[in-house]
């Protein structure tokens, strides 16, 4: 198939499987007399493995690693073993981004809190003195200048 077909068959332009082919990510396809490049039946499946793997959060280097040039041929333990690794990874982004909502939300919520008899400059050095000494309560804070 042309690499229109392609393209439109995968959802992806043509520039961009001409780059994954330069990355060596999608087998070279050699140009027919006509100079179209004729691309196989699998290089969708492939494409779309590519495409896949992006969005799951796998780099171009990994998926490199991971896609055998003969689809025949895959290397059972390495992708059970990345897969898995990335699977760690998206768990620890998870508790990091999950650990930074919260303080977020705690900053917010001080801020909000602001008395209405209070100006937002002393009300932000109020907020700033719990985040720097990591108090509760503004009381036992000393005034920052």
């Amino acid at each position: 198939m042309k690499i229109g077909e392609l393209a439109r068959r995968t959802g992806l332009t043509a520039s961009r499987i001409r780059f994954y082919e330069s990355l060596g990510l999608l087998p070279m396809v050699d140009r027919m007399p006509n100079g179209y490049r004729h691309y196989p039946k699998d290089a969708q499946l492939v494409l779309e493995l590519i495409d896949t793997a992006q969005q799951a959060g796998f780099s171009l280097d990994e998926i490199r690693t991971l896609l055998p040039a003969n689809l025949e041929k895959w290397d059972h333990a390495a992708l059970v073993t990345t897969l898995r690794r990335k699977l760690a990874d998206i768990a620890a982004l998870q508790a990091r981004l999950a650990e930074s909502k919260a303080q977020l939300q705690a900053l917010l919520s001080d801020i909000e809190s602001k008395p209405d008899d209070m100006t937002c400059a002393d009300n932000a050095r109020r907020v700033l003195s719990r985040m720097l000494l990591g108090s509760q309560d503004a009381d036992e804070v000393p005034d920052l200048p």
